[in-house]
């Protein structure tokens, strides 16, 4: 592999595949020099030059992704950067905080320096707004969970991401779980016969069933549903749909959800938010590169804007 063996625990430890995670670096990286060097630095900084590159975030909110960013700093130093980091996934900081030192060739600081930002802001951009979610749905037992609408390629970081912003995520592919929809109900010929004819074929998954009305939700439950999703109930009808299941299955709002009412559905008693805003429209973490002179101990003499573009 080319990440070291203190980045690839520290992804493990965060339950990422951290071989995963490298081909996806390798692939960010490649796409940003696209077979050529950074022009721009090879020009300009002279090729023993070393600096300390500390990425600062600039508004408050919560981290993710410092791993990932140790991943791509092995990636494009291959061994001739070292990093420190100053806070960990989940930490909620303040603007100012200093979140990752990188030190090592200048060169190599800038070449990996828009690859790390574009990771990291984005992934705290996810937790952060995961984090106002979960907040406003604080001191019920409702949780706050993802959907399926990712970035191709990013689907493991985004919703490690959600995890990180206190959220939990839904299933990660079409394989680990049933989800029957409203497309799934037409083809089959009806709710019953699409729930059965998933748990038919496959007896031991877990089987969550659309529903649009108080009465497809009661004959899912007949049917043995193990989770409900309510598509575009309002709030009186989450809380009618709950007090009919009185237990019989864990219930999920979903659809016209919004911050302003997350309390409110949460008051009903429904077990899940589900918010595909948290990975599809979550704006990022704004997160800048500072370089500054290395004097040989990570301490800086002299301090200069890197804001990579």
């Amino acid at each position: 592999m080319t990440i070291s063996t203190e980045a690839t625990r520290a992804l493990e430890r965060a339950g990422l595949d951290a071989a995963a995670i490298e081909r996806l670096v390798l692939a960010a990286v490649a796409e940003d020099l696209d077979g050529g060097v950074d022009v721009t630095s090879v020009a300009t900084v002279p090729d023993d030059q070393r600096s300390v590159l500390d990425l600062v975030a600039r508004t408050a909110g919560v981290v993710a992704g410092i791993p990932v960013v140790h991943a791509v700093m092995d990636v494009v130093g291959q061994g001739r950067i070292s990093t420190l980091e100053r806070a960990v996934d989940s930490e909620h900081v303040v603007a100012g905080a200093v979140l990752l030192s990188a030190s090592g060739p200048t060169i190599d600081l800038l070449t990996a320096e828009r690859t790390a930002l574009n990771l990291l802001c984005h992934l705290s951009g996810i937790a952060t707004l995961t984090a106002r979610w979960v907040a406003e749905v604080q001191g019920t037992h409702t949780a706050i969970r993802d959907t399926r609408k990712t970035t191709p390629g990013l689907r493991v970081l985004e919703k490690y991401a959600v995890r990180c912003g206190g959220g939990v995520n839904h299933r990660m592919s079409l394989s680990d779980a049933a989800l029957v929809k409203d497309n799934h109900v037409l083809a089959a010929g009806g709710v019953r016969e699409a729930f059965d004819a998933v748990r038919s074929r496959w007896p031991g998954l877990a089987v969550e069933v659309e529903v649009d009305s108080l009465d497809q939700l009661a004959t899912v439950l007949d049917a043995g549903a193990d989770l409900v999703l309510l598509d575009n109930f309002d709030v009186a009808a989450t809380a009618r749909a709950v007090e009919l299941t009185a237990g019989r299955a864990r219930l999920e709002s979903s659809g016209g959800l919004s911050l302003d009412v997350a309390a409110a559905y949460a008051a009903t008693g429904v077990d899940f938010l589900a918010v595909g805003a948290l990975t599809h429209s979550a704006p990022v973490l704004d997160i800048g590169g500072d370089l500054r002179d290395d004097d040989g101990d990570g301490r800086a003499d002299a301090s200069a804007s890197a804001q990579g573009v």
